[in-house]
């Protein structure tokens, strides 16, 4: 049982960080960037890179972070900034290919072999059965205080009343006084940082690779939806819940109904359950599961 708590964590950890991103330029661009996920693959590549220059670890994926937020607040200047004169759709598909150029981009000067970080070999720790290796315990223990100080960002400063104020009512915040154009600058630089850190992070473990960013497309994407667009710590419960059900449907014994034991959904169709909770979210709660705090500063 404990495992499974783990394993839920781990899953969310890798979600929440960019679904938190992903939610917070919606909020203040009111349009979905499938480019963002590719972000987190951006991020993965130039941490590894960094860091197989001799760069010490930290040091890399700070400045793999910072490199990543300076193209994503680019690419909002220049290109999507132009694009949302045209409306939100246009936008969303000038994101898509944005993404594509990405991954081609990258795949042109890496490869499409995955990158291992090349890290210091250590046991796994138990606790109360379950197993952890240290990489994950940190990654956790960040997402965790990354969390935090966001949260007290935007209840407790200024700054984060201002974000709350335009992610509620643009208009009537500039009408207010708020520089609307330097919030939205700094939340785009932010969300392509943080982003970026949780593709560092999940690379930590399974490598730098080109599919890094679709595979987080649906689970990020349903997660910021479940939580409701717009709402970062929204999009975080629903990267929990979506970590969850994925977790739970990779751990029920369906040997009942066959008639034997150990009878398990295997991991490749382990999308399905962000698909399943994408579709009934879409059908029942549009707006997400915590729409009212979108709507409202």
């Amino acid at each position: 049982m404990f495992q499974f708590l783990v394993d839920t964590l781990l899953r969310a950890s890798d979600l929440a960080l960019i679904a938190l991103g992903l939610s917070m330029v919606y909020g203040l661009v009111k349009f979905p960037n499938i480019a963002h996920v590719q972000y987190a693959m951006l991020g993965a590549y130039l941490s590894w890179a960094l860091h197989a220059a001799g760069v010490h670890l930290v040091l890399s994926l700070t400045l793999a972070c910072a490199a990543v937020g300076a193209l994503t607040l680019v690419l909002h200047l220049a290109v999507f900034r132009r694009l949302l004169r045209a409306g939100p759709a246009i936008a969303m598909i000038g994101s898509l290919a944005v993404s594509m150029l990405l991954i081609a981009a990258t795949q042109g000067i890496a490869g499409s072999f995955p990158r291992m970080f090349n890290l210091p070999i250590s046991a796994p720790l138990s606790l109360g059965g379950a197993h952890l290796s240290q990489t994950q315990i940190y990654f956790m223990a960040t997402t965790l205080v990354l969390l935090a100080l966001f949260t007290a960002l935007l209840f407790w400063t200024r700054t984060g009343r201002a974000m709350r104020a335009l992610s509620c009512n643009a208009p009537l915040a500039a009408a207010s006084g708020l520089n609307a154009e330097s919030i939205t600058r700094l939340v785009a630089f932010g969300s392509g940082a943080v982003a970026a850190l949780g593709g560092s992070m999940l690379a930590l473990s399974t490598g730098a690779h080109i599919n890094l960013g679709a595979d987080l497309l649906l689970p990020v994407f349903a997660a910021a939806i479940l939580g409701g667009l717009g709402n970062p710590l929204g999009a975080v419960a629903g990267a929990v819940l979506i970590a969850l059900t994925e977790t739970a449907v990779t751990n029920i014994d369906f040997g009942w109904f066959f008639g034997r034991e150990n009878v398990y959904m295997p991991v490749a169709y382990i999308g399905a359950a962000s698909f399943l909770i994408l579709l009934l979210a879409l059908l029942f709660k549009p707006y997400g599961l915590f729409d009212r705090e979108v709507r409202r500063v």
